[in-house]
C-alpha cells in the first residue's frame, strides 16, 4: 500500500484556512457548531450574557493556548498556569492562542508605564552610552566611544580612572536604585498621630496605641521612671516627655509590677518606645496588618519620588537628567529623543540613531492607542483598565509574532472614537504579520472593520448561547434574526430620548464647582444642571476622572458632612445635594458566597417563606437552617459554596461543581421541604431548585411574596431577568454588577441625591444600552441628578448636558472644551467629541440611524 503523497517541492500542501469548532457546551453556549476564519479579523457580537466571552475565551483561548502548553515539557508546564479542558466535541486547526482580557491585573509597585513598555530600556541605554558622565570627583565627562567599547574613562580635569556605568546603572529595580526607598519612590514612616490617636486620654488611660496592642503593661510604669507624666492627657505633655515616648533610648529601670494574686514585686523592665516597637512588629504579613495602621507612605526624601540614586541621575544628556526624561509625557519624550542624534559627537551619532529609532517605534505604537500623554515615570498601578490592556496590545504588535490567535476582549474599553482608529490600524498590524484576530466587542465602530461576524443569542443566559448569524458584514445585515445588524447598517435610531430644550436644561437648579490646577487639569469653573443628564467627555488622560470622582464627589460630600473641601477646590454649590453615590463597574464580593439572592435581598425573605412551610415546622426548622453560609441544610462537603478544590500535585489547583450537591450549596436535606406560592398548584419548589431559576422564572414561583416580587421585578426591569438567583455576583461583567448596584435605588425620592457612573456603557450591548437608558431615566424621574463619564457617541447624544474636555490628553487637555446640549457641542468647532457627534446627529442637528441606538425608556 502506497501512501498518498500531502505536497510536493512544487505544491506545497495547502494550509487550514479556519478553526472549526463543533459542540461547544462551554457555561450557557448550546452544542455551539461554529467555522472561524483564519488570518482575519472576526468580531463576536451579543447581548450581555449570550455566551459570546465563553466562545472567544472559553472555547478558542482556552483550547489554543492548553494545547500550547501540552506540547511543552512536564517540568516546564509545572511553573505555568494551566487551562482546563473546555466543554466542547472537537476543536480543530487552532494555533497557539493569546488573550487579551478586559481587566488585565494591577501591576506591582515597581512597575511603571516605563518599563511596562520597554521605552525606559531605550532611554537606559541612550544615557549610558551617549550621556555626559561625572567622575568621581564631581568634574563631568563629555560624551566617548570609550563607554560603547566598555574601555575605562579618565577624568580629563583630575585624571582618575573608573568603570563606564551601563544600562543596569540607570535602572531603579537593580544597580541605580536609591538606597533609601530601595527603588519604589516611596517610603513607609510611623505615623505619630495614629500612635496616639487620642491625645486627651493619659498614658494611663492607654493614649499609646502600640503599648496596649502589643501586651507592653509595664513600659508605661518605665516611661514614669524616665521622667513621663502618665497621669496627664498626653497633650499636656512637654516636647521633652514626648521625645522619651515616642523615641526614648532602650533603657532599664526597676519598677514596682503586680502579680496575678495582686502583691507588688520589683522588676528590672527595659523601655521600649512607641515608633521602634511599631516597626519592631513589621517582620511578617500578619504583624504588618497590625502596625500598618501606624504608618504613612511618603514620597522618599532622598530621591523625590524618581525612585534613582544620586549616582544614576548625575549622568546627563542633552542637559537633563534621566529623572527629568521619564516624567516627560510619552509625546514629549518622543520628540525629545529625535534631536538627540544631532547632539552628540559625529562618531556617535549611528548609535544613537539605531537607539532613537527602535524607541520611536514602540512609542508610534502607543501614542496611535492615545497614550501619548501618559508620562514614563507613571506607576502602572494608577493605570486605567482600557491603558493597561492598549499597552499590553502594543508589545503584542512589537514582537512581531505570525500564525498566532489573537483573542481580545473588548479593547475598545476606555477609548474615545478618536482612538478607535488606532486601535484598528493596530489590528491590522497583527493580521498583516500572518496572526489571527478574535474580537468580543459591541463598539459598532469596530464591529464594521471586521472581515467576519459572529453573532450569538438572541438573549442571555439561557436565553441564549447559539449562534444566531454568521458570516460577513452583507450577510449580516440582510439578517432578518440578527440583534447588531440594524446598529451596524444605521437603520436603528440613536436620540429617542426626551430632552429639555437648551433654554430649560438649568430649569431645575445647578451645582457649581471651581478648583485651582491640579494634575494637568487647569482651573475650572462649570455648572451642572439638577435633575439631568449630564456627560462628561473627552479624550483618554483629558482630565474627565480628575474633575468628577477627584474634585465634584469629594467636594459635595465634605460640603454635606460640614467637612473642609479638598486643598484643590475653591468653592462648590450643591444646591441642595446631600447623598453623593459613585456607582461603578467592580466586581460585587470577594467569593462565591455573595450571589444574585443575596445581594438582592431576597434570600432572607425566601428563608423565611420556606421556615414558615408546614414540611419546615415538622421538622422544627428556622429560618437560620435554611442559609448555605451557616444553616443546618447547608452542603457538608462544600460548606455551602456549591464548589470544591482539588488538589493535584504540581499542577495548579482545580475547582470543581461539588459532585455530593452538583453546586446548590444545600444538603439533600433541604430537598425534603417544599413551598407552594398562594393559589399555586402542583408540588412547588424546594428553596435549592428555586435558587436555580433565572429571575424572571422565580418571580412565577415565588410572586406571591410581595418584597420577593418587587425586589425580582426591578432587576428584571434592569435587564437582569436572565441571571439566576444563586449565581455568584462576583461572575456578574461590570455592567451587571453596575445596574444590579442600582437595584435598590430605583423606587426611593432621590431630589437630594448624585448618582455619578463611570463609563456605565462598557461591555454593554446596544440592546443594553437601551435598558441602560431608561434606568438613568427612572432615576431622574425620581428627581436625581446622574453625572456620567462616558466615550460612547450614542450615549452622550442621550444626555441632557455635555461637559467636554481636552481637546488632548495628559498637558495637551485638562480644559473645557464645550458645554451645552448634544447639538450645541456637536457644532463647536474647538470638541473632538462633537466632531463625532456632529456625524452621529447630522449636519443639521437631526438624529440620524448610525450606530449605537436606543428606544424611549
Amino acid at each position: 500500500m502506497t501512501s498518498r503523497p500531502i505536497g510536493t517541492r512544487d505544491t506545497p500542501p495547502r494550509a487550514p484556512d479556519a478553526i472549526t469548532v463543533r459542540g461547544a457546551r462551554v457555561h450557557n453556549l448550546k452544542d455551539v457548531d461554529v467555522t472561524v476564519p483564519l488570518n482575519r479579523l472576526v468580531a463576536i457580537a451579543g447581548v450581555s450574557g449570550s455566551g459570546k466571552s465563553s466562545l472567544a475565551l472559553g472555547v478558542l483561548y482556552a483550547e489554543g493556548s492548553r494545547r500550547y502548553l501540552e506540547a511543552l515539557s512536564t517540568y516546564t508546564r509545572r511553573r505555568l498556569t494551566q487551562a482546563a479542558h473546555a466543554a466542547v466535541d472537537s476543536v480543530e486547526h487552532v494555533p497557539a492562542a493569546l488573550a487579551l482580557r478586559q481587566r488585565p491585573r494591577v501591576p506591582g509597585v515597581r512597575s511603571t508605564f516605563g518599563t511596562s513598555t520597554e521605552l525606559l530600556n531605550s532611554l537606559r541605554l541612550l544615557f549610558s552610552r551617549l550621556g555626559h558622565h561625572r567622575c568621581p570627583n564631581g568634574h563631568r565627562l563629555e560624551p566617548t566611544m570609550d563607554v560603547a567599547l566598555d574601555l575605562p574613562l579618565t577624568c580629563p580635569v583630575c585624571q582618575v580612572v573608573f568603570g563606564p556605568p551601563g544600562a543596569e546603572s540607570f535602572a531603579f529595580n537593580s544597580e541605580g536604585a536609591c538606597p533609601r526607598c530601595a527603588g519604589t519612590g516611596t517610603v513607609r514612616e510611623v505615623d505619630e498621630h495614629a500612635l496616639v490617636p487620642d491625645p486627651s486620654r493619659s498614658i494611663d488611660e492607654g493614649a499609646v496605641v502600640p503599648w496596649q496592642m502589643f501586651g507592653l503593661a509595664a513600659v508605661p510604669k518605665v516611661a514614669a521612671e524616665l521622667g513621663v507624666r502618665t497621669d496627664v492627657p498626653f497633650a499636656e505633655l512637654t516636647p521633652e516627655e514626648r521625645a522619651i515616648v515616642f523615641d526614648g533610648e532602650p533603657v532599664k529601670r526597676v519598677i514596682l509590677y503586680p502579680a496575678k494574686n495582686g502583691k507588688l514585686f520589683e522588676l528590672n523592665a527595659s523601655y521600649r518606645n512607641a515608633r521602634q516597637e511599631a516597626l519592631k512588629k513589621a517582620t511578617t504579613s500578619k504583624g504588618l496588618d497590625r502596625v500598618d495602621r501606624f504608618l504613612s507612605v511618603q514620597t522618599c526624601p532622598d530621591c523625590h519620588g524618581t525612585r534613582l540614586s544620586e549616582q544614576a541621575r548625575s549622568s546627563l544628556l542633552d542637559g537633563i537628567d534621566l529623572a527629568e526624561a521619564t516624567a516627560k509625557t510619552l509625546d514629549d519624550v518622543t520628540a525629545w529623543v529625535r534631536t538627540i542624534p544631532a547632539t552628540v559627537p559625529p562618531a556617535m551619532a549611528p548609535m544613537a540613531e539605531s537607539i532613537v529609532n527602535q524607541m520611536v517605534a514602540t512609542a508610534g505604537r502607543l501614542v496611535e492607542l492615545g497614550l501619548g500623554y501618559l508620562t514614563l515615570d507613571r506607576a502602572s498601578s494608577t493605570l486605567s483598565t482600557g491603558e493597561r490592556q492598549r499597552v499590553a496590545l502594543s508589545r503584542a504588535v512589537r514582537n512581531r509574532t505570525t500564525g498566532v490567535l489573537y483573542v481580545l476582549d473588548e479593547p475598545s474599553i476606555g477609548l474615545h472614537p478618536a482612538n478607535v482608529d488606532g486601535l484598528l490600524g493596530v489590528v491590522r498590524s497583527l493580521l498583516a504579520d500572518g496572526n489571527s484576530v478574535v474580537v468580543v466587542d459591541h463598539d459598532v465602530q469596530v464591529l464594521r472593520q471586521a472581515d467576519h461576524l459572529i453573532e450569538i443569542g438572541p438573549g442571555s443566559g439561557r436565553a441564549g448561547g447559539t449562534v444566531v448569524v454568521d458570516g460577513d458584514l452583507e450577510s449580516v445585515e440582510r439578517s432578518e434574526d440578527s440583534l447588531i445588524a440594524g446598529f451596524i447598517s444605521g437603520r436603528e435610531e440613536i436620540v429617542v430620548r426626551d430632552r429639555p430644550d437648551a433654554d430649560d436644561v438649568f430649569a431645575v437648579g445647578r451645582l457649581g464647582l471651581r478648583t485651582a490646577p491640579l494634575h494637568t487639569v487647569h482651573a475650572l469653573d462649570l455648572d451642572v444642571p439638577r435633575g439631568r443628564l449630564t456627560a462628561v467627555t473627552g479624550a483618554s488622560g483629558s482630565g474627565k476622572t480628575t474633575l468628577v470622582l477627584e474634585s465634584l464627589v469629594p467636594a459635595l460630600r465634605a460640603d454635606a458632612a460640614g467637612q473642609p473641601l479638598p486643598e484643590h477646590v475653591r468653592s462648590v454649590t450643591p444646591d441642595g445635594i446631600a447623598r453623593v453615590n459613585v456607582v461603578d463597574a467592580s466586581p460585587i464580593g470577594i467569593n462565591v458566597r455573595s450571589t444574585v439572592a443575596t445581594y438582592s435581598g431576597v434570600l432572607a425573605d425566601l428563608r423565611r417563606a420556606y421556615a414558615a412551610t408546614p414540611a419546615a415546622k415538622e421538622r422544627g426548622l428556622k429560618a437560620g437552617d435554611f442559609s448555605y453560609n451557616t444553616g443546618s441544610l447547608r452542603c457538608p462537603t462544600c460548606d455551602g459554596t456549591g464548589q470544591i478544590e482539588l488538589d493535584v500535585q504540581f499542577l495548579p489547583d482545580v475547582d470543581i461543581l461539588c459532585p455530593d450537591c452538583e453546586g446548590s450549596r444545600y444538603a439533600p436535606e433541604a430537598d425534603a421541604v417544599r413551598r407552594i406560592p398562594r393559589g399555586g398548584e402542583g408540588d412547588g419548589l424546594t428553596l435549592p431548585r428555586l435558587l436555580a431559576c433565572t429571575v424572571t422564572e422565580a418571580i412565577e414561583h415565588a410572586g406571591d411574596l410581595a418584597k420577593v416580587r418587587s425586589r425580582l421585578s426591578t432587576l428584571v426591569d434592569l435587564g437582569l431577568g436572565y441571571l439566576t438567583l444563586g449565581e455568584a455576583t462576583p461572575a456578574l461583567s461590570g455592567g451587571e454588577a453596575q445596574r444590579l448596584k442600582l437595584a435598590t435605588e430605583l423606587d426611593r425620592d432621590q431630589r437630594d441625591a448624585l448618582f455619578v457612573l463611570d463609563e456605565p456603557s462598557v461591555g454593554l450591548h446596544p440592546l443594553d444600552v437601551r435598558v441602560l437608558l431608561g434606568v438613568l431615566q427612572r432615576l431622574i424621574d425620581r428627581g436625581a441628578t446622574v453625572v456620567f463619564i462616558e466615550h460612547d457617541v450614542d450615549m452622550i447624544a442621550n444626555a441632557d448636558h455635555v461637559i467636554d474636555l481636552g481637546p488632548g490628553g495628559g498637558v495637551h487637555g485638562g480644559r473645557v472644551t464645550a458645554t451645552g446640549t448634544p447639538e450645541q457641542v456637536a457644532e463647536s468647532p474647538d470638541s473632538v467629541t462633537g466632531r463625532y457627534l456632529r456625524q452621529a446627529l447630522g449636519a443639521d442637528g437631526a438624529p440620524v440611524g448610525q450606530g449605537r441606538g436606543a428606544t424611549s425608556p
